[in-house]
């Protein structure tokens, strides 16, 4: 028998690198497990022929001074690791629909002046209605802070927006309040960071999605690697451990009690917690085993639904795409302002018609990160979104990469190539790298339910106090990560911090005390002059690396 921990954690995403710090922290003897060569999980960054790519992080918001992520990071202890980058504040988002250009500001006054501006006949529609997705995300904080008896009386007023839009979809609530179509798929555009299309939103999920950017949106030096390694060089300055290439097997149980872990190599480590970052189906069906999960439990599971899986083509160019328009922001480009019909095309088994995809979100690393350009060569990812049937045929294979897999990839790389030619002319005759991510990339990495991406779909049921929660029916087995409170990376990140709440017996504010002497240092993307020499140093370390 091995060493005994306190607490084995399961993953080493957002969730289960924020659970290992708050349990280390609070001086347990805590080992994070990984399957993977490097930690991180969706936030992990790799290198391609000397480039760095994040496949989960394109940016994060709540970053300035007093925010909620910046406090979060503060609380954590790991806020003076970490340097965010400020995107175009007049734009942090584009969004090509059809052949109309448009963009979203920072800052909710710059919003609705500039929509107001472009469609004066929808101005009031337009106030109303982005002020009421501020109201409901207030509420929906509120929620959790509330105790005690008047707290309680007072719940159905305070939370009143909420409660009255709470049950219906985002499509029919921005319907009620405006009309011209174009104009909804502008404030919808972001539906693309929970996968769901307007019609199958929940109204308040978005209402939190949108207010997570309303203040603009950051990005991290080192892509989301940078943020994975501030938070494990805070797990190991704690005594924690960490171990790569360590894929759990079994959770090992006695009766209904969670004792510890067997790797795939058969080694077995035991500890008195065990929390799993992985997803629930994973560590149910496939950790635990269904024969001694409950028959509710066993009949939640069978109706889960996971969220969309990908596509995401690493793309490195030898171009000044700054020529073509392309800076700091994401770019969002539909065929149509009928999202909900683009998200249809999207996840149905049409994926080799047409010549290009209905729908593509486009982000320019190096000029995100500016310390990560060598002065030649731009990095991209271009992520679309798709159902995960259209790739069932190879995971019954042992191994496919096979003649027809590869194939099949070429013809989905070709469609994303012919859209980014569109956005930037020429790109097609500067490719230095064009690599597919595809759902069976997904799972081989991240050991991701057929692939997804946000975890459990983000309908209402899925998010908040629907989810699954930290405490599971096994004794001393938890869980945290984008199926339990919410997804992306602040979510993700607060699932792990509620989790380790729970196991210490502790209110998660409680857990957020390490905030003294750190400090978030933000630059803007954007602007040299704003750069320390150290950014500008590391610039020219690599154009003469490159050289």
């Amino acid at each position: 028998m091995g060493k005994n921990y306190d607490s084995i954690v399961i993953g080493s995403g957002a969730g289960g690198l924020a659970c290992s710090v708050c349990l280390a922290k609070a001086g347990q003897e805590v080992l994070l497990l990984e399957q993977h060569d490097v930690p991180g999980g969706w936030c992990h960054s790799f290198m391609l022929k000397g480039q760095r790519f994040s496949p989960g992080v394109h940016y994060v918001g709540l970053i300035q001074e007093g925010d909620g992520t910046n406090e979060l990071y503060k609380g954590l202890g790991v806020a003076n690791d970490m340097i965010f980058f400020r995107m175009k504040n007049d734009g942090y988002e584009h969004c090509v629909i059809g052949d109309q250009h448009f963009h979203l500001p920072a800052g909710i006054e710059n919003l609705k002046n500039y929509l107001s501006e472009l469609f004066p006949e929808e101005k009031k529609g337009i106030h109303k209605y982005v002020d009421l997705v501020k109201r409901v995300n207030t509420e929906l904080q509120l929620v959790p802070k509330m105790s005690g008896f008047f707290d309680h009386l007072t719940i159905p007023y305070k939370t009143r927006h909420m409660g009255k839009y709470a049950l219906f979809s985002l499509k029919r609530v921005i319907d009620w309040h405006l009309k011209n179509p174009v104009l909804k798929a502008i404030l919808n555009v972001q539906c693309g960071d929970h996968g769901l299309p307007p019609g199958k939103a929940s109204f308040p999920v978005h209402c939190v999605l949108m207010s997570h950017y309303f203040d603009g949106g950051f990005y991290p030096q080192g892509g989301g690697g940078g943020i994975v390694k501030s938070f494990t060089n805070r797990i190991k300055a704690l005594g924690g451990e960490i171990r790569t290439r360590a894929k759990v097997d079994k959770i090992l149980l006695e009766g209904k009690k969670a004792i510890g872990v067997r790797l795939d190599n058969g080694e077995e480590i035991f500890a008195k917690n065990i929390v799993s970052n992985a997803d629930p189906s994973i560590t149910f069906f496939d950790l635990i085993g269904e024969n001694a999960i409950s028959k509710r439990l066993h009949k939640r599971l069978k109706k889960v639904k996971y969220s969309v899986t990908s596509l995401i083509l690493f793309l490195t160019l030898d171009m000044d795409v700054t020529k073509h328009g392309i800076d700091s922001s994401n770019i969002w480009k539909f065929q149509s302002a009928d999202l909900d019909a683009v998200y249809g095309h999207l996840t149905k088994e049409t994926i080799l018609e047409g010549d290009e995809f209905s729908g593509v979100f486009l982000s320019c690393t190096t000029l995100k990160d500016p310390a990560s350009f060598n002065g030649r060569y731009h990095n991209f990812e271009i992520v679309t979104f798709l159902d995960y049937s259209s790739f069932e045929s190879f995971e019954k294979l042992n191994d496919y990469h096979t003649p027809e897999y590869e194939t099949f990839k070429n013809r989905l790389k070709e469609k994303l190539m012919n859209t980014v030619e569109k956005l930037i002319p020429g790109a097609k005759d500067h490719v230095v790298q064009a690599e597919l991510g595809t759902p069976m990339t997904n799972q081989f990495y991240i050991n991701s339910t057929r692939g997804n991406v946000y975890g459990t779909e983000k309908t209402l049921k899925g998010v908040g106090p629907f989810a699954f929660k930290p405490k599971t029916e096994f004794e001393n087995l938890f869980l945290c990560g984008a199926s339990t409170l919410s997804h992306g990376v602040g979510g993700a990140t607060n699932s792990g911090v509620n989790t380790a709440a729970k196991i210490l017996g502790k209110r998660p504010e409680e857990l957020l005390d390490g905030g003294d002497n750190q400090f978030l240092r933000i630059y803007d993307a954007e602007d040299p002059n704003s750069w320390p020499e150290s950014i500008k140093e590391k610039r020219k370390t690599r154009k003469r690396r490159f050289l």
